[in-house]
């Protein structure tokens, strides 16, 4: 996942991905951008705390990662607290926890991820938990509701009780519900409508949070029209995987005003190839293997010529047991990417949709009332 913000309030930021912004994806994502935050994938507590004995392979991650982020997913408040202990010693920038997942294995059997939104006062105890067992900023990430629980009001009821309850002043929202009903995660994204007016009206009813907002946003130019708009910050999802290059390569020069770093493809294969080489099969059982290693590049040349034909050498080249580095896996597939394409500089910035943030301020739902029932506001230490 790909985040945006400026430094305070961090314009752009990589959403965190189960099985795809593993640190293999974010080695090569911050080859291209310097500024962007990174998300590690969800790392359910339960896992940090049973695997004691093997963490490097989940938390470990090298210096020039920084800024990046821990997303923790679970439901038991010990697990939590403990998982959060045991990642302090790897210097992640920030923790957040997961409440906006809607697949079956985490909000169905798991109950935690989105399912959280319906139990507020867990979720402001997880947060407080998490808070007081590490020393930096925590953060939520949800949706804007979860099946028929999907008024504006209702959302900013969670808003408010987690942000009362405990020390959580960021909030980075999903601008679709989540339905679960069994459909799929994939469907999740398609089918609930984006109400970004809900984001926008967040804005305006809790001035003293920060809100970060997600969904539906695919492109450098499309961040900087929700900044425009007033956002604190925009997190990318799949756009930042499926189209790598030509998403994370604008970001340090159109977002965040400063120089990119001038590299071609060709020069970002170099630097990731040496990462790959000195990582393959480290952790054991030929773990990671050659297919993982390359499976972040898989929107490396996005609809540019050879890609499809790269995509089949690639798939040839894992069978074949003479390819046994990635230089070597490397000098076999990209013979069919012509010399232009590797080596030219990015392109220009590739234009957004103009309509998406249209009339926003026009959609924004009536100003939230506090609900009656009392509320302890979290006091700080």
């Amino acid at each position: 996942m790909l985040t945006y913000a400026k430094l305070s309030g961090r314009k752009p930021v990589v959403a965190p991905m189960m099985e795809w912004t593993d640190k293999h994806y974010r080695t090569v994502a911050r080859i291209i951008s310097k500024h962007a935050w990174l998300y590690t994938e969800m790392l359910a507590a339960e896992t940090i705390v049973y695997q004691q004995g093997n963490l490097d392979r989940f938390l470990a991650f090298p210096s020039e990662q920084h800024p990046i982020v821990l997303q923790i997913g679970g439901n038991n408040l010990d697990n939590i607290a403990k998982a959060t202990q045991l990642a302090n010693a790897y210097g992640f920038d920030e923790i957040n926890l997961n409440c906006g997942c809607p697949s079956a294995k985490v909000a169905g059997h798991g109950c935690f991820g989105a399912r959280l939104m319906l139990d507020p006062k867990f979720v402001s105890e997880a947060m407080s938990v998490i808070a007081a067992n590490t020393d930096v900023p925590v953060s939520v990430k949800c949706r804007i509701g979860v099946d028929d629980h999907d008024s504006y009001n209702e959302l900013c009821d969670f808003i408010y009780k987690v942000s009362s309850l405990s020390p959580t002043k960021h909030f980075i929202i999903h601008s679709r519900k989540a339905m679960l009903n069994g459909i799929s995660p994939a469907d999740n994204r398609r089918i609930p409508p984006l109400k970004y007016e809900y984001y926008y009206a967040l804005l305006r009813d809790f001035p003293d949070l920060r809100f970060t907002i997600n969904g539906g946003i695919d492109c450098v130019d499309e961040v900087n029209a929700a900044l425009r708009e007033g956002a604190h910050g925009v997190m990318v999802g799949r756009a930042a995987y499926n189209n790598l290059w030509n998403t994370l390569a604008h970001v340090d020069s159109a977002v965040y005003g400063e120089p990119s770093s001038g590299l071609t493809r060709r020069q970002v294969l170099e630097q990731y190839q040496v990462y790959g080489d000195a990582v393959l099969g480290t952790y054991g059982n030929n773990r990671p293997n050659m297919r993982e290693l390359i499976r972040p590049l898989s929107g490396f040349f996005y609809a540019e010529p050879g890609n499809s034909l790269w995509k089949r050498k690639a798939d040839a080249a894992f069978l074949n047991k003479n390819i046994t580095t990635v230089k070597s896996f490397f000098e076999e597939t990209l013979v069919v990417i012509p010399d232009a394409v590797l080596d030219s500089p990015v392109a220009e910035l590739p234009s957004g949709r103009k309509d998406l943030f249209a009339n926003v301020r026009g959609l924004l739902p009536p100003p939230y009332e506090t609900r009656t029932e009392e509320v302890v506001v979290y006091a700080q230490s």
